[in-house]
């Protein structure tokens, strides 16, 4: 039954919708989870804070987001990936949205909405990209899940645009006011998108899945046979997950390679006012141009999937955002005529960082088998996120800690700060090269398959 979904040569509009809402849930997720890089720009100098107390409100939510992914993904294989969904859009909204309340001074105060911020941020990825996969061609799996996360730059930079034109008016809280918006998205979900096939037929609701198989390809249910023999619902246990010894490698090296990039995105407006010496509503607008090439770097990185296969195309991204991250440290005094080098190169980094990403996000989730795959994903997704808390936290470890955010000791420690983002993804170049299997063109079921036999996981390429 669910072999007519890898038959297909084209996907239909429902698809196409579920699509869509996958897309613009990362949207919002990321424009919540960015906002606070500018809006902390707006008060770091006027609440005399301290690298360690900027670090906390920064990496609060990386902390959150480890839970968030492991134990909503779990939730998501138990209660269905759409219900979780609408859960984590509306958890992240109201935490954003909260902090508008904020006291002055308030930083333990926002540090602790971050951390709610943080739980929906992990729930939310946990659960998207296995229920978008799991309606669409494993022929068109890589470039359609690559391009679900195409717009996340669009995030920050909704982010950036709200920041350098709004903040001046309506201010911090105004801003953080704003996060509450997208709680609404959840009623779009509701209506667009249905429970996942896949789920459902292996929960035993099998008219269920067939309903939603059929609303996927828009035919009539009737038109789909259940098979002649209904296998019985199979229980699996969480523990399950580290009977795969390899994907949870593979997926967690190639997860916490982002640390460098989430570190650089979340300090980016600070350090782009004390390096360039702009304001932070100039910062914002400098903002708004790294944030908008990431988009294109992510079509490239969705292309490339498919193109080169997962392992090449992420080991090649890899690399290359290695070198553009260190680059930025060591040249941020230069200027190519009028034009900083330092900016420059934050460019290119964010075109790189982000094409890696269309690669090693989706290629996180096609390693589990289907009964595991939200619970999988969220495992390696969950502990990904330490990277938003070691990411941050490192250059204020690296610049002292109970050093204010002034301009002196951030760019002493400017250098080893930008090589510090960029070792991570050193992770990523050893996971490719050494741990991780190709997913490229292989179903779901080909994958379940061989994920269940050690002996022919053995056989498939490297």
């Amino acid at each position: 039954m669910l072999d007519l979904l890898d038959r297909q040569q084209s996907l239909t509009i429902n698809q196409w919708k579920i699509f869509t809402a996958c897309l613009f849930s990362i949207v919002i997720d990321f424009f919540d989870f960015g906002l606070i890089c500018f809006v902390l720009a707006f008060f770091v100098k006027d609440w005399h804070l301290t690298f360690g107390q900027s670090g906390a409100i920064l990496f609060a939510s990386g902390v959150a987001a480890v839970p968030g992914g492991i134990f909503f993904g779990w939730l998501g294989d138990k209660i269905g990936r759409r219900t979780v969904f609408m859960m984590m859009i509306l958890t992240l909204s109201f935490a954003t949205g909260v902090m508008a309340l904020a006291p002055d001074h308030g930083w333990i105060f926002i540090a602790t909405m971050r951390f709610i911020v943080g739980l929906g941020v992990g729930g939310l990825a946990a659960v998207d990209l296995p229920l978008l996969q799991e309606f669409v061609p494993a022929s068109k799996r890589g470039w359609v899940s690559g391009l679900s996360i195409g717009l996340l730059p669009l995030g920050p930079l909704l982010a950036a645009l709200f920041s350098a034109s709004l903040g001046p008016m309506i201010g911090w809280r105004g801003l953080f006011a704003i996060g509450l918006v997208p709680a609404a998205f959840a009623f779009v979900i509701r209506l667009w998108v249905p429970e996942s096939p896949r789920w459902l037929y292996g929960q035993g609701r099998f008219e269920e899945a067939r309903r939603s198989l059929a609303w996927a390809l828009m035919v009539d249910p009737g038109a789909i046979q259940l098979p002649a023999s209904l296998p019985e619902r199979r229980k699996t246990s969480w523990t399950e997950l580290f009977n795969y010894p390899r994907s949870v490698a593979a997926g967690i090296m190639v997860g916490l390679s982002s640390t460098g990039a989430v570190g650089l995105a979340l300090w980016g407006a600070t350090l782009l006012v004390l390096v360039l010496k702009v304001t932070p509503a100039q910062a914002a607008y400098l903002s708004v141009w790294i944030a908008l090439i990431g988009i294109p770097g992510r079509a490239v990185g969705a292309w490339l999937s498919d193109g080169l296969g997962r392992r090449p195309a992420g080991l090649l991204l890899s690399i290359a955002s290695g070198v553009a991250m260190s680059l930025a440290g060591y040249l941020h005094e230069f200027y190519l005529g009028s034009v900083s080098l330092f900016f420059l190169l934050l460019m290119l980094t964010s075109f790189c960082t982000n094409a890696s990403f269309s690669v090693v996000f989706p290629y996180m989730a096609e390693l589990w088998p289907a009964q595991l795959r939200a619970s999988g994903f969220g495992l390696v997704y969950g502990c990904s996120n330490l990277a938003k808390f070691i990411g941050p936290a490192g250059l204020a470890v690296i610049a002292g800690a109970s050093n204010y955010v002034a301009p002196k000791a951030t760019l002493d420690a400017l250098v080893p700060g930008f090589n510090y983002f960029a070792v991570w993804f050193l992770l990523a170049i050893v996971a490719f090269l050494f741990v991780g299997i190709e997913t490229r063109g292989r179903t779901l079921d080909e994958l379940d398959a061989a994920l269940a036999r050690p002996e022919a996981l053995r056989a498939l390429p490297r």
